[in-house]
Order: structure tokens, then sequence, then C-alpha cells
């Protein structure tokens, strides 16, 4: 096209409006890997902006796994993150509407595993060895106070928890990120007090699981008021990896 032939800043109209656009585009994000299939989250604008679970097979086959009444999204923190958590093809996810945790296991429709309240959880990760579930707890069951935030331990299998969870860890303003060790024999976490926010400071700390599930020994592994920790993981031969940033830089 010579220059002569150039449309003038402004004056090309695409024959789809930018609303229609935006109102057709799929949000993608959460993806979580069991065995050789892969699950993620779709944020759909066309469904009322619902976040449904999606799994594809080894085979290549996608389909949906939350149905239709169900927003796989949780509200801890306010800004959320964590929404569900996979295990052998059972999903437990946290459902918008009410905050309640979920179980589906695969061929059955969900089932709340946390009483109707005022309870929010997120970052869940299945204990196996103990069948249960632990997760953080965000309780705004007092009025007029601030919510108070918890790790705490679910039992699974349909049953309804009707405590809300046992408490495995309390006493700091904010957790995030329980983390298992690969023989269930320590759990790690992120923890952070007022004023800050986890990316100005933060913990990370490292607790002994009893037979019984009960936590004991715990220790401050890293972090502190000046240092920001995120993203602890185990390696599948025990070994705890995490990123810092006392070097001014996060770096593993």
């Amino acid at each position: 096209m010579s220059q002569s032939q150039v449309a003038p800043y402004g004056s090309w109209k695409s024959p789809v409006t930018s609303d229609l656009i935006v109102s057709g585009t799929v949000g993608l994000g959460h993806i979580a890997l069991e065995g050789e299939e892969v699950y993620w989250l779709e944020m759909r604008p066309s469904e009322g902006g619902r976040n449904c679970i999606v799994r594809r097979t080894a085979g290549g086959q996608t389909n949906d796994v939350t149905p239709p009444g169900f927003n796989a999204r949780t509200l801890v923190h306010e800004y959320g993150g964590g929404d569900y958590v996979v295990h052998q093809g059972t999903v437990y996810f946290s459902n918008f509407d009410d905050q309640r945790l979920y179980e589906q296991a695969p061929g059955v429709g969900p089932r709340p595993i946390t009483p109707a309240g005022k309870m929010r959880y997120c970052d869940g990760v299945v204990d196996a060895r103990r069948g249960r579930l632990l997760a953080v707890r965000e309780d705004h069951s007092a009025d007029g106070v601030e919510a108070l935030n918890t790790i705490v331990a679910l039992k699974v299998g349909g049953e309804v928890n009707e405590d809300g969870g046992a408490v495995l860890v309390e006493g700091a303003d904010f957790y995030s990120t329980p983390r298992l060790s690969p023989d269930g024999s320590k759990l790690a976490w992120l923890q952070w007090n007022h004023p800050n926010l986890p990316w100005d400071g933060s913990e990370l700390w490292v607790g002994e699981l009893s037979a019984d599930g009960s936590l004991s020994e715990s220790v401050k592994v890293a972090g502190g008021p000046e240092e920001s920790i995120f993203q602890p993981e185990w390696s599948p031969n025990g070994v705890l990896y995490f990123i810092s940033d006392r070097s001014n830089w996060w770096n593993l």
C-alpha cells in the first residue's frame, strides 16, 4: 500500500466492536497436572463471568468438570487465588456464591464439605495418607472485627465438617500456600502480619506432622518483616525450595 493509500489514523472501523471482543474472550488460569491429565480454570464472560474447571484427558478429550450453577472462585484475602485442587480425579473447589468448599468425585455432582456460614477457604492440599484436605480458612463469623485466618484440616469423602475444620496453625494475621511434603511428614506454609503485605515481608514455616495429623515442632525457615518469601514447593525427594528477596531480588 502506498503512502497515499494509508487510511488516516482512527478512521478504520472493525466489523466487530471492542465490546463484543471483550465479551467473547475466555480467561485462562490455574493450571494443574495430575498424571497425564491437565486441569485449568476458564473465566467465561458469556456465562456471567463463571469460573469453570476444565479437564483434558490423556486421550485429548476436553470437558467441563464443574457443572452450570457452580463458580470455582474464592474470596480469601479478597483477591482470591488457590480456588481448587485435584487428587485422583476428585476435585475440591471453593464456590463463589456461598464460599463453601465442595468435593466432586468422578461421575458425581458437587457436594459441600464445609458448613454454610461466613467462612472462606483457599489453597487446598490433599493429605491422602490421613484422608483429609488442608486449607487456609478465613473466618468472618464475628461482626465488627477483622477476619481470623488459620490453616485447618477438613475430612473428605462427602461428609460436611460442621466445625469448619480442625485448626492446625494459628496466631498470624494471614496465611497462604500450605504445602505437604511428599511423604506427608512435614507441612510448610507462609504467614505474615500487619502492616505488611506478603511482598513486603513474610515468613516461611515448617512443622512436623504426627501419625494422627497433629502439628508440632514448628520452626521458621526464612523470612521476616524485611524479607519476602513466596512459592515454597517440595521436590519429589523432600527438599523444600522457595523464593526470597533477601538480596533485594527475588531468587530461588
